[in-house]
């Protein structure tokens, strides 16, 4: 339940679920945008002649350029929150999508894709702010909402690209612009609620001097925003290796076509959004400590099996540990902000950096290993990576507080 605030009638103390909403709308647009990157490998490989190597170094492009430049504008957004900025972010987007659609070049397409990670840069510290302060409380809620809309993006991007992009080629990207223009539209829509929201100076009641304390010792903040990365480590890694090529380690060992691999890619990454939803309720229900152990280490066994069984079961074993794997990231970042909850900007700029920085050097480091071994050997070896959720024991309890 929400109520309006008097002489804002479109402001609202609580959860602002239309916001949320709003925002994973946004966020469902940008992220489908982007995962037509990856699912246009295939394309790209054949139509270029690329080695893996170069398949992995689009994707370490696009990602290290969204990862660097995150930190520093979540960072800026902290001291200078700028509403519209969202928008703005959403134009770069939509010129490194009219450039992809038109590259002739690996050095074109490489500038392309790094337009695209420019506009990435910029619209998620910003969008995690504006989620948090809509949450009314309800943080792990808000976060997965938000991020729930980035993974359903990312899973109609390949299957959209199957549809699209496969029958019509390079130049079909085309038509996702029309995606990245109604993404600017609504976000500025947004971005007017969130210019209203600070004008009015207008926070949720419980948000007091206090609740901006961090929770913790700085030796404890340390040792738990390590572990957190090291998490984030194991788990976008892994993400990597399935994104990247598990369309090509299903043409490799069951011989099906690129458009049938594109399906069941989008079985994965669809089990990923629900994954991520169910993550955010456990979230505010139990410790958080323990949704991210019981998320990362319990995917381990399906990731263990999933190299070894026929057609049927890979895809059966993909979504199991997409669902699971998918529930740690939205209770990881509101653990890392609520560790230092009056820097939410940075430590979500971090966090997302991260995300997308270690998801290109993974898919970097699988295709330099893929060219050097096999494609299915790279499954054998990322499917040991979910086993480092182990770690997340190490934790402190999120709902224990202890003297600064």
């Amino acid at each position: 339940m929400y109520s309006k605030i008097k002489g804002h009638p479109q402001l609202t103390e609580g959860t602002a679920y239309m916001v949320l909403f709003a925002i994973s709308l946004s966020h469902l647009l940008n992220d489908m945008i982007q995962s037509v990157i990856p699912a246009i490998y295939p394309i790209l490989k054949d139509k270029f002649g690329f080695t893996f190597a170069q398949i992995g170094l689009i994707t370490l492009v696009f990602q290290t350029t969204s990862s660097i430049l995150q930190p520093f504008t979540g960072w800026y957004a902290d001291k200078h929150p700028k509403p519209y900025a969202l928008s703005i972010g959403m134009l770069f987007t939509l010129t490194g999508l009219c450039l992809l659609a038109s590259a002739r070049t690996f050095a074109l397409i490489l500038l392309s894709v790094s337009v695209i990670g420019w506009g990435s840069s910029v619209f998620h510290p910003e969008a995690t702010r504006i989620t948090r302060l809509a949450s009314g409380g309800k943080k792990s809620l808000a976060q997965s909402i938000f991020q729930v809309g980035g993974n359903g993006g990312s899973a109609l991007g390949p299957l959209l690209a199957a549809l699209i992009v496969l029958p019509y080629g390079q130049g079909a990207i085309g038509w996702f612009a029309l995606a990245a223009i109604l993404a600017a539209l609504v976000l500025a829509r947004i971005g007017s609620w969130y210019q209203e929201k600070l004008a009015d100076g207008v926070r949720h009641p419980k948000r007091t001097a206090a609740s901006l304390t961090p929770p913790f010792s700085r030796q404890t903040t340390r040792r738990a925003l390590l572990i957190l990365v090291l998490l984030v480590f194991s788990k976008y890694f892994y993400n990597a290796c399935m994104t990247s090529y598990f369309t090509f380690f299903l043409m490799d060992k069951f011989s099906v076509s690129v458009q049938d691999a594109q399906f069941c890619l989008f079985v994965y990454l669809l089990a990923f959004a629900i994954g991520t939803l169910a993550g955010g309720v456990l979230g505010d229900r139990f410790d958080r400590k323990y949704v991210i152990w019981g998320s990362i280490l319990g995917a381990a066994p399906f990731a263990l099996l999933l190299p070894y069984v026929n057609l049927f079961w890979t895809i059966v074993l993909a979504g199991l540990t997409g669902l699971i794997i998918a529930s740690a990231f939205s209770a990881i970042v509101v653990y890392a902000t609520d560790l230092l909850p009056h820097k939410v900007g940075l430590v979500a700029g971090v966090f997302f950096g991260l995300m997308f920085g270690l998801g290109g050097l993974g898919s970097t480091f699988f295709g330099w290993l893929a060219d050097q071994t096999s494609v299915g050997f790279i499954f054998e070896v990322s499917a040991w990576l979910p086993l480092l959720g182990i770690v997340a024991g190490f934790l402190p309890n999120g709902r224990t507080k202890v003297g600064i």
